[in-house]
C-alpha cells in the first residue's frame, strides 16, 4: 500500500499533529500532514509550555530553537491566595523551567520540524470529507485554496485536529469522562509589565487572574470566571476583565501603569475523552481529550499525547503489533498520564473557594520551600494533587 499513498495522513498541523507527523516521518514512514490554517499564524492558547513538556522538546531536539526565538525562561510559579503566597520552582532538577511561546513562533517550529523530518506538508487545506471502505477509513478528501478537490489515501488516518475535530465526528468518537464547561476566561498581552521569569497567579473566591512572559517583551494577563456568569461576562468582557484585577490592589497598579497591546480573546472549554482509534483511524491531542485550560496544560499533553501514539503507530504499522493492540495500549497510557491532571483540573475549575483544610494546608507550607516547590509542581503537571497532600500533610509541616 505504501506505493499507493501514506502510511499516515495527519489532520491537524499544531501541538499534537505537528510532533506526531516528525516522530513518525523520523522513523521513515510516509507523512501527509494537511490544516486548514496557514502558518504562522495564531490560536487561542494558554501558551504555557510546563516542564514536561520542554522535557519533550528536549528530547526532540528542539529545544533550542525555542529558546534561540527569543521566548523567556519561567523559573518560578507564584500564588496569591489573598492571605498568602506560594512561590516555588515548577520544575526539576534535570527540567526546571517553563515556557510560554506564542503560538505563531511554537507552531511554525514544530512544522517546520515535521517537514524536516520528511513529512509532507499542505497548508490552507480544508478537509471536506473522510473516506471509508467497508466500514474503515481508509483516507481524505479536501482541497486547497482555489484548488482542485482531492482524494489522498493513507493506511491510516491521525486526527489532530482539535476540540472541534472534523475526524472525530467522521468516526463517531465515543465520549467517556464527561464533565460540562466549569469556567471561561479572556487574556490579552501587555508590554511594559515585566515579569522577571515568574508565572504569578491570583485566586479569589469565584475569581482567578494571572500573568506571565511571552515572545517581544509580552506578558499574557488572563481573567477567569465560573462558567455560570459567562453569559454576564460576554455583555462587557472589557469591564469584567479590568475589573478583577481590582480585587489585588497591587497587582491592579502595575496593570494601570502597563499598555495593553492586543484585544481581550478567550473561551470555554468542555471536558472529555473521546475513545482514540477504530479501523484505519486514530486521535490525537485535544481531538482525543480535552479539559478546562485553568491549568494550561493542553500543550505539554498534547506533547506526550504525540509520543504515545507515535510509538503506538509504529508498533502496528511495522507489524510488530496488532492495530488493535497497539492502540489500547495507547489509550491506557494517555488516560493513565491524563486522568489525575484532568481531576485535578476539574475540581478547581469552578473556582470555588478552598476547604478549611486546603486552606490550613497551604498556610502550613507558606515559607517552606520544598513544599512550596511540590505545590508549584502540582500546578506544572509534575505531580499529583494527591501525592501533594500525602507528603506536605499539616502533621508533616506543622
Amino acid at each position: 500500500m505504501r506505493g499507493s499513498g501514506y502510511d499516515a495522513i495527519v489532520v491537524g498541523a499544531r501541538c499534537a499533529g505537528s510532533p506526531t507527523a516528525m516522530l513518525l516521518a523520523r522513523r521513515g514512514y510516509r507523512v501527509l500532514v494537511v490544516d486548514r490554517a496557514t502558518f504562522p499564524s495564531d490560536t487561542v492558547s494558554t501558551h504555557l509550555v510546563h516542564p514536561p513538556g520542554v522535557a519533550a522538546l528536549r528530547r526532540w531536539g528542539l529545544l533550542d530553537a525555542l529558546v534561540s526565538t527569543g521566548c523567556p525562561p519561567i523559573h518560578t510559579y507564584a500564588f496569591d491566595f489573598g492571605p498568602l503566597v506560594l512561590s516555588g520552582g515548577p520544575g526539576t532538577t534535570a527540567e526546571p523551567e517553563a515556557y510560554a511561546p506564542r503560538r505563531t513562533v511554537l507552531d511554525k517550529m514544530l512544522l517546520d520540524a515535521a517537514v524536516a523530518a520528511g513529512a509532507e506538508v499542505r497548508e490552507g487545506f480544508t478537509v471536506s470529507e473522510v473516506l471509508f471502505e467497508e466500514g474503515r477509513v481508509v483516507g481524505v478528501r479536501g482541497r486547497e485554496p482555489n484548488g482542485p478537490t482531492v482524494t489522498e489515501r493513507a493506511r491510516l488516518v491521525i486526527g489532530a485536529d482539535g476540540l472541534h475535530s472534523s475526524v472525530a465526528r467522521a468516526v463517531g468518537a465515543r465520549r467517556y469522562h464527561e464533565h460540562p464547561r466549569l469556567m471561561c476566561g479572556y487574556y490579552s498581552y501587555y508590554s511594559g509589565l515585566e515579569m522577571d521569569g515568574v508565572f504569578l497567579a491570583h485566586s479569589r473566591p469565584h475569581r482567578a487572574f494571572g500573568a506571565w512572559p511571552t515572545h517581544d517583551g509580552l506578558t499574557l494577563v488572563g481573567g477567569c470566571w465560573p462558567f455560570a456568569e459567562f453569559d454576564e461576562v460576554r455583555k462587557d468582557i472589557e469591564g469584567h476583565y479590568l475589573g478583577n484585577f481590582e480585587l489585588a490592589p497591587a497587582w491592579a497598579q502595575r496593570i494601570r501603569a502597563a499598555r495593553r497591546e492586543s484585544r481581550v480573546v478567550g473561551a470555554a472549554l468542555p471536558n472529555f475523552f473521546r475513545e482514540p482509534f477504530g479501523p484505519g483511524w486514530v486521535l490525537v491531542g485535544d481531538a482525543g481529550y480535552c479539559k478546562d485550560f485553568f491549568t494550561a496544560q493542553g500543550i505539554s499533553d498534547a506533547f506526550l499525547s504525540a509520543e504515545l501514539c507515535a510509538d503506538a503507530v509504529d508498533g502496528a504499522l511495522s507489524g510488530r503489533q496488532p492495530f488493535d493492540a497497539a492502540m489500547a495500549g495507547y489509550q491506557r497510557l494517555r488516560d493513565g498520564h491524563a486522568r489525575p491532571v484532568y481531576e485535578f483540573t476539574v475540581q478547581i475549575s469552578g473556582l470555588e473557594p478552598a476547604t478549611p483544610e486546603f486552606e490550613e494546608l497551604l498556610a502550613g507550607i507558606e515559607g517552606n520551600q520544598p513544599a512550596m516547590d511540590a505545590f508549584a509542581q502540582v500546578n506544572a503537571g509534575v505531580i499529583s494533587m494527591g501525592q501533594f497532600v500525602s507528603d506536605w500533610s499539616v502533621s508533616r509541616t506543622g
